[in-house]
């Protein structure tokens, strides 16, 4: 077989990963980016791995779903968390990343690998050509002749949802008096703006908030708005008090002056390493754009802010996978053709960066004849990719964020609320060591030493 016959389609973080690790394993490939030929809704510019909503890939504590991913990406060589790191902004316990540093820092890592070959075009089918090997990894914002071609070729068993962005602010705009500056429960340095809310403040917030015009959604669509994305005011539809004790919970947070906790706290969480953006966490929206203004400005400290990003809603386009994607996260009746990121289920930059790194080792494996294990089940590797993706036990599949929830029970972990925090801290370890034992196994060896 011509190995130089695969082809990576989609420039994004589960697309860059791939391709740079086929290139890391030996595997030549080309990598296929149709912006600027053609764009989406949600993309302003041509970059590779464009940050489109939030810069944050968050926490970096082991003892979190997200930090204990990063750890086990970071034992599988993970290239894209070195870029990210490389591009950090201040954010205290979290990951966040200038966005066009970050997207530079990528486009440089794929620039200086010889294996990859960057075409600028758009994909509209996978030809039939039984040489070439496929991995589509063109996310949540396929374009719409390709997505037809992989519902033909599904019959027709893709799915959807609404994913909703949050606004950015500039710095000079903001009221900083009326502001301070802290982390949650002091975790790293004081790096996010909070703005906060006395009870009629919040109150009346939420009164114009559930009140605000909003971009269109068909009723029957209203069902398939993601958890993890739900809009600021979807959440304030719930009830009165959702917010506070929700994305604008003040738990972890008084104000250094009078020592005071508020009754809602709006945090600000910084998008640039100048420092000079801010976006307003957990405000994913598809209010109006003047609505954006008005209401979001009832915030302390905002009165006057500039909108430099507004909040918006896109349809998002992903896979029923345990029902049309075999173990590999190739295509039932078409082995050529993988999928990875977004399209597939998972939710999260991380989860996409490692989807694209385990398609990429699996497809890699394939082409040298190694028979590579499952990833091990107490890894959230493993747990996500190789279980909850495969799992077709949920009438409708739905999108999924890396947590301890998708681990095998440790026996030897604390229970109750005093036991959570060691629980995850017994879980970390085991999924570590687990990984660890992984990659020293022959068939990970003889990948890796290829």
């Amino acid at each position: 077989m011509n190995r130089r016959r695969v082809h990576v389609v989609g420039g994004g973080l589960a697309g860059c990963e791939a391709a740079l690790q086929l290139a890391r394993l030996g595997v030549p490939c080309t990598l296929h980016e149709m912006r600027p030929l053609r764009t989406t809704p949600a993309h302003r510019t041509a970059d590779l791995a464009e940050i489109v909503c939030s810069n944050s890939l968050k926490s970096t504590e082991p003892a979190t779903a997200s930090g204990l991913l990063k750890a086990e990406l970071d034992l599988a060589g993970c290239r894209l968390l070195e870029a990210a790191r490389g591009a950090a902004v201040p954010a205290g316990a979290a990951l966040a990343v200038d966005r066009e540093r970050f997207s530079a820092a990528v486009a440089a890592l794929i620039a200086d690998e010889p294996l990859v070959t960057l075409v600028r075009d758009e994909v509209v089918d996978v030809d039939d050509d039984p040489a070439a090997r496929w991995i589509v990894a063109t996310g949540p914002l396929t374009s719409p002749d390709l997505n037809a071609a992989i519902a033909r070729r599904t019959g027709g068993a893709g799915l959807h949802f609404f994913d909703a962005v949050a606004p950015s602010v500039s710095l000079e705009s903001l009221d900083c008096d009326r502001l301070f500056r802290a982390a949650r429960y002091d975790k790293g340095e004081a790096d996010y703006w909070n703005a906060p809310l006395d009870r009629e403040e919040y109150r009346s917030f939420c009164a114009a908030l559930v009140a605000a015009e909003r971009t269109e959604v068909h009723d029957f669509e209203k069902s398939l708005l993601f958890d993890g994305c739900q809009p600021v005011e979807e959440i304030a539809d719930t009830g009165p008090e959702t917010l506070a004790h929700g994305p604008l919970r003040p738990v972890g947070l008084r104000h250094p002056r009078t020592g005071e906790r508020a009754h809602a706290v709006v945090q600000l969480r910084q998008e640039n390493e100048a420092g000079t953006i801010y976006g307003l966490v957990g405000f994913q929206t598809r209010l109006k754009q003047g609505e954006q203004r008005r209401v979001f400005r009832m915030i302390p400290g905002l009165e006057r802010a500039e909108f430099v990003r507004y909040g918006q809603l896109h349809r998002n386009l992903y896979l029923d996978a345990p029902r049309v994607l075999d173990a590999r996260f190739a295509l039932r009746g078409d082995a050529r053709i993988r999928f990875a990121g977004q399209i597939t289920g998972v939710e999260g930059y991380v989860e996409s960066i490692a989807s694209g790194l385990t398609t990429a080792w699996r497809l890699a494996a394939e082409l040298r004849g190694i028979d590579l294990p499952d990833w091990p089940d107490r890894t959230l590797l493993g747990a996500l990719l190789d279980g909850f993706l495969r799992d077709g036990t949920s009438r409708r599949f739905s999108p999924m964020n890396a947590n301890f929830g998708l681990l095998p029970v440790a026996p030897d972990a604390a229970r109750g609320r005093r036991g959570r925090q060691q629980r995850k801290e017994i879980l970390a370890e085991r999924s570590l060591a687990a990984l660890r034992a992984h990659l020293a196994e022959p068939a990970a060896a003889a990948l890796l030493a290829s």
